[in-house]
């Protein structure tokens, strides 16, 4: 039976690729998306997700509208710099409709996902971590009902947006905090991170975006998205890739065990210097979160690449 699937996003190049990936693997069943501002703001997010779930065709998916900005300090930065203005390198108006989302508010949405599964279910929070914070927080009598979260996010070498942070922590680092360092025991969640350094090394090259491109024609606007995504790492990294970061973070939801854990107590700086956002090492008797890395590089990349160009 497939395992029950909430996806907690920020569309997003890397963020589409890994929707898509979600939704075409038979081993889950994604049961909700929630969107939160991030990469570009929600006003963009939340369409983009609604585009991608009608280019998957599945306007089944239930969409929610998460959080606008972080819990606590209101944050400017974004990266259209890096995804295009509109988030999806400038392909978001040759897209579909977008698919409404539902009343309510995402986090509701997220609860009644769990109130209402009947096995765990797996959090794949690939964005801020704002909307998995608030769940956690407002709800501890679900934490049962959750098997993990499995977040893209930190960087435990240095960062992409500081020296010292990573993007979608450093988006809301109180919010990364309260999800990454957890005290263990009742009302405690398993969380797995996939760090920087792990999904910069799981980079795709032309060979395997002209595979993607020439599968169908869902493969083929997600290529054209990569396209400028592609340059853009190109110019900053030197390297004629693009790192798979968001989707091979949702490989690790659909086919668990495609990384590997190495337990490791964290928290985040929440101050105002420097090292704001930074995952580091936390005070002993924080619940470890399991750090996955990738020792087969091209085996994830081929399993990514087998599910998105798959046939629902």
């Amino acid at each position: 039976m497939p395992r029950p699937l909430i996806i907690s996003t920020d569309p997003g190049v890397d963020d589409a690729v890994a929707l898509v990936l979600a939704l075409r693997s038979p081993e889950v069943d994604v049961r909700a998306v929630v969107a939160t501002f991030g990469n570009v703001g929600l006003d963009a997010t939340l369409p983009n997700a609604g585009r991608l779930l009608a280019l998957a065709g599945r306007p089944d998916v239930p969409l929610g509208v998460g959080a606008a900005r972080p819990l606590v300090h209101r944050r400017e930065r974004r990266a259209g710099h890096v995804h295009g203005s509109d988030g999806l390198g400038g392909r978001a108006a040759a897209l579909p409709e977008p698919v409404a989302p539902v009343a309510g508010a995402g986090v509701a949405l997220m609860a009644r996902v769990l109130e209402e599964a009947t096995e765990p279910v797996t959090i794949a929070s690939i964005g801020p971590l704002t909307d998995t914070a608030i769940l956690l927080a407002a709800r501890p009598d679900l934490a049962g009902r959750i098997e993990r979260v499995v977040v893209m996010g930190g960087a435990i070498g240095g960062g992409n947006v500081t020296g010292a942070a990573e993007f979608n922590v450093h988006a809301d680092p109180e919010a990364a905090h309260r999800v990454l360092a957890q005290d263990p025991g009742e009302g405690s969640v398993p969380v797995a991170l996939v760090p920087l350094e792990t999904t910069l090394g799981c980079a795709a090259g032309p060979e395997w975006v002209a595979v993607l491109g020439d599968a169908d024609p869902v493969g083929a606007e997600l290529a054209a998205m990569i396209a400028p995504y592609m340059r853009f790492y190109r110019e900053r990294y030197g390297r004629d890739a693009v790192a798979l970061h968001d989707a091979t973070a949702l490989l690790e939801c659909v086919a668990p065990g495609s990384l590997t854990p190495t337990p490791t107590a964290l928290t985040v700086d929440t101050g105002f210097g420097p090292a704001r956002g930074a995952t580091v090492p936390a005070e002993p008797g924080t619940r470890p979160v399991d750090v996955l890395s990738a020792p087969d590089v091209p085996a994830v990349l081929d399993a990514a690449l087998a599910r998105l160009t798959s046939r629902p």
